[in-house]
């Protein structure tokens, strides 16, 4: 089908011929994952859409793709608004469009795979209002009319050693066990990939830059293990690795194991297992017990093994970045360089490490109007020059086997108008003030956003993104389920007290439509603080991240003198940790660049 206005055609035929009225399209696959391989990209083969969030609905005479603040621009270049709505969520449900447009006597299919439970009972709630039906169907109707859909991802699994892990899978287990007991749960239920992976100490490469494998796993409480998984993925060295207390099977196997539940209270997450999931224990007479899988906070909470690696990846990628804003800085202003070239080119430095196994994500690599896309990707298409006198943004990161890595940078080819400069200063004392955060025990990302956006709400400005994320230790660049953002934001809902060993991204930003968009990211890991005098247990932020912040779009009348220090003092720790990687001429430039301020 050579146009999206075919495939839209075809799948309102698929769903007359299943007596649907409509059918609802996320952007996720049977785990609930934010990244997704080939084979689950249904809202990009049928929508056009690239953005990493979103969902559509498909009804007889119209269509709706819904998408939060960090696609409005996006979705209007990659969706064609002759046939599809723009939906701006949260201000607008999925459910509440539903309730608004669905008829009396209207039959909505969805899949069951690709919902949460809450998900589902909201858009029930809603259609039965209008006197329509929700309705779950058992084959996609999406694949029925998707003529090359690609296979899930035949790649095989890898051991994570335990050198990295700074546990093994067995200690993991038994943990989870030792928790599960305290509860009485006879078993937990994961289904979130890097759940798995972390459990078993295991790596994947189903998923684009995120190194997990399509699997499902149970976790008993004798610490013993079921993996449902295809058995062709399975090495010797992965088999010896895992050891008799993991039971191997295939992963079509996992639908009927749930049916064995009955009698027996068994962990299953709503945010991460599917409506599938609860029926199909609910089916079974399990009784369960809905909270987050066992493996989330010890995974979300690194262990000194792991927050060590964090350090060690981030100065081997730190000195990449490094190369590259050298490399930059040199041949930018001589013309020639386009958003994919230097994208390609910060790939090619990451590749000089022996370490690196894969890009933590595609690059954002936008010049003046597309760095105004928070989430711009780049293609040969889309790609355009670096011009002078023109805002160019970075974010990308690496894969190491000894941690994750994302970072952004924003520099000026040639000269910041004033504008720029004021824009860029008030961005980077949220980020400053940000990283100096010293708060309680109990705190929540959502207490301390608004401490990175407060420079730019005096101007009377803001930024349509969370402020942070958490990140993995050799998994996803986006981790739960700790966050830092506005409540009101899409995923605000991971409001996990904030522990010491998580890791987050600092990234507040700024972005002018169709001119140029401005953020500053580094990674952070929580570590607790003395403070003399102190009552209190007190937290606050470890900087992971080192690479120079662009002197000239800083407009230093702004800094107090203790950010002023803070800059200064960054720049210092810049060069100390990220020097010695260099050669002399990058070794010599990155001196002048994290020079103190004039």
């Amino acid at each position: 089908m050579s146009t999206y206005e075919d495939r839209l055609k075809a799948l309102r035929e698929e769903l007359a011929s299943r007596k649907l009225t409509g059918f609802v399209v996320p952007l996720t696959d049977e785990h609930m994952s934010e990244y997704v391989g080939a084979y689950a990209q249904r809202l990009a083969w049928l929508t056009g859409f690239q953005g990493s969030a979103g969902s559509a609905v498909v009804m007889p005479e119209e269509a709706a793709i819904f998408i939060d603040g960090r696609y409005t621009i996006q979705v209007r270049e990659q969706v064609d608004e002759k046939h599809w709505e723009y939906v701006g969520v949260p201000a607008t449900s999925i459910a509440e469009w539903l309730g608004e447009h669905a008829d009396n006597g209207a039959r909505i299919g969805y899949d069951p795979w690709l919902h949460t439970r809450q998900w589902v009972k909201a858009a029930e709630k809603a259609l039965a209002e209008k006197g329509a039906e929700l309705v779950p169907v058992d084959t996609n109707p999406i694949d029925a009319v998707w003529p090359d859909k690609p296979l899930p991802s035949d790649a095989k699994l890898i051991v994570h050693e335990d050198g990295f892990a700074g546990k093994s899978s067995a200690q993991k287990r038994q943990e989870m066990a030792d928790a599960m007991a305290e509860k009485d749960v006879d078993a937990a239920v994961l289904a979130a990939l890097d759940s798995i992976a972390w459990t078993l100490n295991v790596r994947g490469a189903d998923v684009d830059h995120t190194p997990v494998a399509l699997a499902y796993a149970i976790v008993h409480g004798d610490a013993t293990a079921d993996l449902y998984i295809e058995p062709d993925k399975m090495s010797e060295d992965v088999l010896r690795h895992l050891g008799n207390g993991v039971r191997v099977h295939a992963r079509s196997a996992f639908r009927g194991a749930l049916a064995e539940f009955k009698g027996k209270k068994v962990i299953a997450d709503p945010e991460r297992a599917v409506s599938a999931i609860f029926r199909a224990l609910d089916d079974a007479g399990a009784t369960i017990v809905a909270e987050q899988e066992p493996a989330v906070l010890p995974k979300a909470i690194k262990n000194a093994v792991e927050l060590q690696g964090a350090r060690d990846s981030h100065e081997r990628d730190g000195a990449a970045l490094v190369r590259f804003l050298h490399w930059l800085s040199l041949e930018a202003p001589k013309g020639g360089v386009t958003e994919i070239s230097a994208a390609k080119r910060l790939q090619e430095f990451r590749e000089e490490s022996d370490l690196l196994r894969d890009l933590s994500f595609d690059a954002i690599s936008g010049a003046g109007p597309h760095a105004a896309i928070p989430h711009y990707r780049v293609t040969e298409e889309s790609s355009i020059p670096l011009e002078m006198d023109q805002i160019y943004l970075v974010d990308s990161g690496g894969q190491y086997p000894d941690g994750t890595t994302d970072v952004t940078r924003t520099v000026i080819v040639g000269t910041p108008t004033d504008e720029m400069r004021d824009r860029f200063t008030r961005v980077l004392k949220g980020h400053i003030a940000l990283a100096t955060a010293v708060f309680p025990q109990g705190t929540r990302g959502t207490q301390l956003d608004s401490f990175a956006r407060q420079h730019l709400w005096q101007a009377g400005l803001d930024y349509m993104h969370g402020t942070g994320h958490g990140v993995g230790s050799f998994l996803g660049v986006h981790e739960g389920p700790q966050r830092i953002s506005a409540a009101n934001y899409p995923g605000a809902g991971w409001d996990e007290p904030l522990h010491a060993g998580m890791i987050l991204s600092n990234e507040p930003g700024y972005y002018k439509t169709g001119e140029y968009g401005i953020r500053i990211e580094n990674l952070v890991a929580i570590e607790e603080r003395e403070i003399p005098g102190g009552e209190a247990v007190m937290l606050g932020f470890e900087t992971l991240t080192f690479a120079p912040i662009d002197h000239k779009l800083i407009d230093t009348r702004l800094l107090t003198p203790a950010e002023r220090d803070w800059v200064d003092g960054y720049h210092a720790d810049v060069v100390a940790k990220i020097g010695p990687h260099l050669d002399d001429p990058t070794a010599a430039w990155l001196g002048e660049v994290c020079a103190p301020l004039d």
